[in-house]
């Protein structure tokens, strides 16, 4: 049986990370009945899978695996789009601030839409980096990206100053991607994405300016990658803003390290709910990956629609 735990409402940045990093939790009736569907789904699969299920002001929450630290992969694309977004708010960026990729930038085994289209390299405005790097998870803008901010642990402190200290982000994807082990040093539990979603989603704060917030969250809503994920068994026409996160198999073990997604998803009366699931140490290959995602998302909407 896998580890679930119900949390209890808690305000403000700083004492949400602080709360659920100490365990402070309370079960509620609908997400107790949820439970023990999702430890059913989870039974069927050789992986270990975390899951973070919050509601819309996170006054109520399922976590299953929540002290483990999972690969972030490609969901880091997220937070650093955030952090791009920060610093076009401050006037340090412009949107339209050009990027420029070479033919040897291109020379690269990276997944990139932006190498596909041009192979002999290009020079691309910020705000369409942004776009490819999120809603297409393109590696090459992201390394370009984390270029200009300074590094990957510009992106790091930049929650961490914010009290979300639950992640480690320190490397880039060329440098991720080089060396198996390397990825699980970008680190995750499975809430603080739903933590930091739930915080720039509500922008309570005025964390973003209303342009660079809805620029976010409409490319987060084109995301492409993992439609079998989150969005997998949804109703049809379901509003999902969302960031997947992908490795390789281990060559000598036949290990999937990594298959995420975590997002935002409307519901019918016009609230959200926020969902993390990260499938680690996998010995499945290929679909059911994906379809316990799929299936642990279907199961938490039916919950929240009863």
């Amino acid at each position: 049986m896998y580890k679930s735990i119900l949390s209890l409402s808690l305000l403000g940045l700083l004492s949400i990370s602080q709360a659920f990093s100490q365990n402070s939790f309370v079960s509620s009736p609908k997400l107790a009945k949820l439970q023990p569907k999702i430890d059913s789904i989870l039974s069927k699969y050789d992986a270990k899978v975390g899951v973070a299920i919050h509601n819309h002001d996170l006054s109520d929450s399922l976590i299953v695996n929540g002290d483990h630290h999972y690969p972030l992969q490609s969901v880091y694309k997220f937070h650093l789009g955030i952090v791009i977004l920060d610093q076009v708010d401050k006037g340090k960026l412009k949107m339209k601030d050009p990027l420029v990729f070479s033919k040897e930038t291109m020379n690269s085994e990276l997944y990139s839409p932006i190498k596909d289209a041009h192979p002999n390299g290009v020079t691309m405005p910020l705000d369409e980096v942004l776009f490819h790097t999120i809603a297409e998870s393109d590696n090459i803008g992201c390394d370009a990206m984390f270029d200009l901010l300074g590094g990957p642990k510009v992106v790091d402190t930049y929650f961490k100053k914010l009290g979300f200290k639950d992640q480690n982000i320190g490397y880039t994807e060329r440098v991720q991607q080089a060396k198996w082990d390397i990825q699980f040093e970008n680190w995750t539990t499975v809430s603080a994405g739903n933590h930091i979603m739930h915080a720039f989603y509500t922008n309570d704060d005025q964390l973003l300016s209303k342009k660079s917030y809805d620029f976010l969250w409409d490319n987060m809503r084109k995301t492409t990658t993992g439609p079998n994920r989150i969005k997998g068994l949804l109703p049809k026409g379901t509003i999902v803003a969302h960031k997947t996160g992908t490795s390789g198999r281990n060559r000598q073990t036949g290990v999937t390290a990594a298959i995420n997604d975590i997002g935002v998803v409307s519901l019918p009366d016009g609230k959200v709910f926020y969902i993390s699931v990260y499938v680690t140490d996998s010995n499945e290959v290929g679909e059911p990956n994906e379809r316990v995602v799929a299936e642990v998302s279907k199961a938490a909407y039916d919950a929240f629609v009863e």
